[in-house]
């Protein structure tokens, strides 16, 4: 028989004092020092406070795992729910952005016809511009026909007004036959302006004609009805002397703007009235009272002084014009070129359209029957 504390390293213990004789006890004394089984044992805890520990820490890192394991299960439900979100959107913005883009095509389809119904008008109005041109042409040429004929067919006109009458539509360079007058005058007819028939008495347009001319040349006029030129006062007389005329005055400064006065009876005196200056009943944008001249101002030019100053205005501002005392207008003063135009009391200037000493870059000045 083998007893356990033989592999121990105990023996038993007997004879104990009081014990029975030769009865082994269940206690051993061991062999070795105390101090090491004490260390056994101490090691023996440790270790298994060590196991305890980590079995704890283990339970403690599997609750914690399981934690994350659901907060990770979460965020991928909610991952889910966005993805879900997103495709949704997306397929839905896809359908919008198909939309559009068939929006769009329908649209360049659309202007790709309007373009080309577009170009098929310009063409289309560019044949009929030209076929107006050409028709302008041909009736130009019937009236240089007719008043070729032989004198007791000729078709002879007054004024622009007579031509409006006559059926001609077209804006150009007619010859006139105003009665009493020694020759036939060649003028500039505007059939644009207001229904048209206007006769052009004065135009400055860049100041390629000098307008410092005599009393004689005034009277008798100067310069090419296809640019600058003045008709005549003697002409002007005849004509406003026949029957009531109206006069428009046409201003345009160095800026673009452009302004109109407008006079519903116009007349000019005699060469012995010293061609008197006779206007009522003014309107029009150039100012809110007529800036032309005083009611029955007489004409001066630098060798005919016929003003109400001392000072001889046609002299001191040039050219010739109704000055009355040196007046609010001159339309017949020195072309002076933009940027040099301004402090100008010589040039063509107009007091109450851009003040006494601004010269103008345009005028016209025409007339036409009261009645028209």
């Amino acid at each position: 028989m083998h007893h356990w504390w033989r592999y121990q390293g105990c023996v038993p213990e007997t004879g104990q004092p009081g014990d029975t004789p030769g009865v082994v006890w269940p206690w051993c004394r061991c062999q070795g020092s105390p101090l090491l089984l004490r260390q056994v044992l101490n090691q023996t805890w440790r270790i298994e406070m060590q196991l305890q520990e980590n079995s704890l820490s283990t339970i403690k890192l599997e609750k914690q795992l399981l934690l994350q394991t659901n907060e990770i299960h979460k965020l991928q439900n909610r991952n889910n729910i966005l993805e879900g979100r997103v495709l949704e959107m997306e397929t839905k913005q896809q359908a919008e952005l198909a939309g559009a883009h068939s929006e769009k095509e329908k649209l360049q389809r659309l202007l790709s016809r309007q373009s080309g119904a577009i170009e098929e008008m310009e063409k289309t109005l560019l044949a009929a511009s030209a076929n107006t041109s050409l028709l302008q042409r041909q009736q130009l040429q019937l009236l240089q026909s007719v008043q070729t004929m032989s004198p007791g067919q000729e078709q002879q006109f007054q004024d622009c007004a007579d031509v409006r009458r006559a059926g001609i539509h077209a804006s150009g360079i007619y010859t006139l036959h105003i009665a009493n007058l020694s020759e036939p005058k060649k003028a500039f007819c505007d059939m644009d302006t207001d229904r048209g028939g206007w006769t052009i008495i004065q135009l400055r347009a860049n100041g390629s004609l000098s307008f410092q001319r005599s009393w004689r040349e005034y009277k008798q006029g100067f310069g090419d009805a296809s640019g600058e030129y003045w008709l005549g006062n003697e002409a002007v007389h005849l004509l406003t002397s026949r029957v009531p005329y109206a006069l428009r005055v046409e201003l345009q400064d160095w800026e673009g703007g452009q302004v109109y006065a407008h006079y519903g009876k116009f007349q000019l005196g005699s060469e012995r009235q010293f061609y008197r200056l006779s206007l009522q009943d003014y309107s029009g944008t150039a100012g809110q009272q007529s800036g032309l001249a005083l009611q029955g101002t007489q004409f001066s030019t630098r060798d005919a002084d016929n003003d109400n100053c001392l000072c001889k205005c046609a002299q001191m501002l040039s050219g010739g014009w109704w000055f009355d005392a040196c007046g609010l207008s001159n339309l017949n003063g020195i072309y002076y070129p933009a940027r040099n135009n301004i402090r100008k009391l010589n040039g063509i200037r107009w007091h109450h359209f851009q003040g006494p000493s601004y010269s103008l870059k345009g005028t016209r000045m025409m007339i036409r029957p009261s009645s028209f």
